[in-house]
């Protein structure tokens, strides 16, 4: 069997291109035509106008900008955490051993079932849904570290103990940087675990937010609300991943050279 051909950056930009223009196009068919409800789904120029109507009239960049702070603060506090204790449960065995049965415990819990606990810990504020979206991302991003570190080849921490090099400074020197580059492309899948979250998190006492507003869109029954937050949802997590990758790209050219 012939290896695949690898598609072409131009190419794989216009393809991309032409699938949400036929999104586009049978979704404003399937509006336009009157075959769909519009109390269903809103038609493509009536969910702009409701977009622009959110954000002049009803403060829907501030519910944006609430919104990203709230996930990449959930995220920065799960990635300092999970990344080092990541490292030493891949490095060191009885480490890993100690923290292992909790962790594989702890992945298989729904994460909605700690709202009540997360509310009696740290209110219905600001605290709550930040810790909502740590806990959602470190159960999963913990594992993802530690079997980074586990997919390093032996031989080079053993040519480095070999050089004279302590145990920690082969962790430090050979481990982490091997391992990094595995580690930040992670952060894509963290990333969109984060924004899948984001409207449960904010469900528990909304003001201000994404959630805030498709809980607005629910009472006031207005689908094309909800599709226009949806669609900066999509569209921010979308943003947030090429940011990723490009940050990838650059920090790690030498993986692209190897290749």
């Amino acid at each position: 069997m012939k290896p695949l051909t690898p598609v072409a950056p131009g190419t794989r930009v216009v393809l991309g291109l032409a699938f949400f223009m036929l999104f586009v196009a049978v979704w404003s068919a399937a509006t336009f035509s009157g075959w769909v409800n519009p109390i269903f789904l809103a038609d493509p120029l009536k969910m702009l106008r409701s977009g622009w109507t959110l954000l002049t009239e009803m403060g829907f960049a501030h519910d944006i900008g609430m919104t990203v702070w709230r996930v990449l603060g959930g995220f920065a506090i799960a990635a300092a955490l999970a990344v080092p204790l990541g490292v030493l449960m891949g490095a060191y065995k009885p480490i890993e051993a100690f923290f292992e049965p909790f962790v594989s415990f702890a992945r298989y819990l729904p994460a909605s079932a700690f709202i009540p606990l997360l509310i009696l810990w740290f209110g219905i504020y600001e605290s709550q849904k930040v810790a909502f979206l740590f806990l959602g991302v470190f159960v999963y991003l913990l594992p993802v570290v530690v079997s980074a570190i586990r997919a390093v080849p032996e031989e080079l921490v053993q040519t480095a103990l070999t050089l004279g090099v302590s145990r920690w400074q082969a962790v430090r020197t050979v481990l982490v940087p091997a391992a990094l580059p595995e580690i930040f492309d992670s952060f894509r899948v963290m990333n969109a675990i984060s924004w899948t979250y984001v409207i449960l998190a904010e469900a528990v006492n909304p003001e201000h937010g994404l959630g805030y507003m498709v809980e607005l869109a629910r009472t006031h029954q207005k689908a094309s609300w909800s599709f226009a937050g949806l669609l900066v949802i999509g569209g921010i997590g979308l943003l947030t991943d090429a940011l990723i990758r490009a940050c990838s790209a650059v920090l790690f050219r030498w993986r692209e050279k190897a290749a």
